[in-house]
């Protein structure tokens, strides 16, 4: 699947995935540091370019069907809006800079490292991604490089939303998809991998042949894509042992000492100087960082690794007595933006294991070439703490539930009295149905109950379910003029997805599929 070397002598039974899920919130306009679209550029810089370049050099090789790709299309929408193509833009020149100041205050290593890094990444930059990253994508895809995944317009949790606005994102995600790319996703990585029973029936209504679930969803058992209850849709699950070889809670390779540190910062430049060093070393103490000895640890861990799915692969096939599937599932801003190394690994790593007689393909593959087991009862999971929904649904965020049930109801209500007499496109229903799909972001939860920037997450989905009640309360009032202005307003921030129409936001959910969700 990947080129003529898979199937040379010494090679295993079966076929390894590697699933990467790209996703951030809605972040333009919306603060800048420390939370906000630094964020958005930081991810960008570190670890879209890279893979992109990873991707396409693999590409070059004619290595074809390299790994699942999934880009939300609240990422992809950022990736292609103006604002943030000339943020972008300008953020990478600021990091020239500040590698340059970092060579005239003595750290030249690091001056000279982050330069290089800036330099190539800016050059990248103005060559392939001034006008939108859709063309990029695009060009992976006519290369057959990558199966690419959609989702959800939003990122929402979908299990706790209404169904008809989860209908609605995952079918709007979908054309979104097709609209940038020039072709519709038929699988998706589930935001959160966040499952409850009769969802299947929405992914096989909207053309979804198949989904990721976190591997304890299918008790652990994810050598073959699963048919979920009684349809055709897959469930396909990570296999947590070998993906937490590389990143787990307690270890893998991005903690290891050669590495370049994440956490620890030079405050004059904001740039990174030091290696891991050791886990329970200060900041301060830390090593220089030394792109040298980070090379031997990129070679030692890709071979590590790849052995590691070498006797996974072996072992699984054995004991369910046929050629199985390993599927291993990560963020992809772990590769770069996280673990500096990553791309470099990443690469190394699609070139050794065909090498060492793996056979690797997409997800796509794993199900056209018959990867699939029995039907499975899948049952209410996440990929989150404890697997199951605490995260999003926990003590922790319970008034951010309360929040979005009343936001998501107060918002139904007034686009169906908005529509009744609706024969033309409405800015202000689109607007405020937008509103709606941003305060329900799944990130917003998470942040709150990991305790990764919880202010800046209540915040944001207390301001756009403000945006909601103002604009229904002026629209309820008869104010119209009022709820233009409103509406126009919000938009300036919140004007993603322009084509969104909220008259296509379904009526009343059929019967048969409500059942579903009882």
């Amino acid at each position: 699947m990947t080129d003529s070397r898979s199937a040379r002598s010494g090679s295993v039974p079966g076929q390894f995935t590697l699933v990467l899920h790209s996703h951030l919130p809605w972040l333009a306009h919306h603060g800048r540091w420390p939370v906000g679209e630094e964020w958005l550029y930081q991810s960008w810089a570190a670890s879209y370019l890279p893979v992109v370049r990873v991707l396409k050099n693999l590409a070059a090789e004619g290595r074809t069907r390299l790994l699942s790709l999934g880009i939300t299309p609240v990422l992809a929408a950022q990736l292609d809006d103006p604002h943030c193509l000339a943020g972008m833009h300008h953020w990478l020149g600021n990091w020239q800079l500040r590698a340059d100041e970092a060579s005239m205050s003595g750290n030249v290593a690091l001056g000279r490292h982050e330069h290089r890094l800036a330099a190539t990444a800016l050059a990248e930059f103005e060559r392939d991604w001034r006008h939108g990253s859709a063309p990029v994508w695009r060009s992976l895809i006519d290369a057959d490089a990558i199966e690419l995944l959609g989702g959800p317009l939003a990122h929402p949790f979908q299990p706790l939303l209404d169904e008809r606005l989860r209908q609605f994102q995952l079918t709007e995600g979908l054309a979104d998809a097709r609209l940038r790319w020039g072709t519709t996703p038929t699988g998706i990585w589930a935001p959160e991998c966040g499952y409850t029973p009769g969802m299947e029936r929405n992914y096989d209504a909207a053309g979804v042949t198949h989904f990721m679930v976190d591997g304890p969803s299918l008790r652990g058992d994810t050598t073959l894509g699963r048919p979920v209850r009684d349809s055709d849709v897959l469930a396909f699950g990570r296999d947590l042992q070998v993906s937490y070889r590389v990143w787990s809670p307690k270890q893998g390779y991005p903690g290891q000492s050669a590495y370049r540190d994440f956490h620890h910062y030079d405050h004059a430049t904001g740039l990174k100087p030091s290696r891991v060093t050791g886990k329970t070393v200060a900041g301060p103490d830390k090593a220089p960082y030394d792109p040298e000895l980070a090379a031997g640890a990129i070679t030692r861990d890709v071979a590590d690794f790849v052995e590691t799915v070498r006797s996974r692969l072996i072992e699984e096939s054995e004991r369910i007595g046929r050629p199985a599937l390993v599927v291993a599932a990560f963020d992809t801003e772990l590769f770069g933006h996280w673990w500096h190394e990553g791309p470099e690994w990443l690469e190394q790593v699609l070139r050794a294991l065909p090498e060492a007689g793996v056979n690797v393909g997409t997800l796509a593959d794993a199900r056209d070439n018959g990867y699939v087991g029995e039907p499975v009862q899948l049952n209410d999971s996440s990929w989150g703490s404890g697997k199951d929904w605490r995260v999003w649904a926990g003590d922790q965020v319970a008034d951010l539930v309360e929040l979005n049930a009343d936001v998501v109801r107060l918002a139904l209500d007034t686009l169906d009295k908005v529509r009744r007499d609706a024969s033309l496109r409405d800015p202000v229903a689109d607007q405020l149905l937008r509103e709606a799909i941003l305060t329900v972001s799944s990130d917003w939860a998470f942040m709150v109950s990991k305790d990764s920037a919880a202010g800046y997450a209540r915040d944001r989905a207390h301001e756009h379910a403000h945006a909601v009640r103002e604009l229904a309360e002026a629209i309820g009032a008869g104010q119209f003029a009022k709820a233009a202005r409103l509406a126009a307003g919000w938009n300036a921030a919140d004007g993603f997805f322009p084509g969104l129409d909220a008259r296509r936001l379904p009526t009343a959910v059929p019967s048969a599929a409500a059942e579903g969700f009882a």
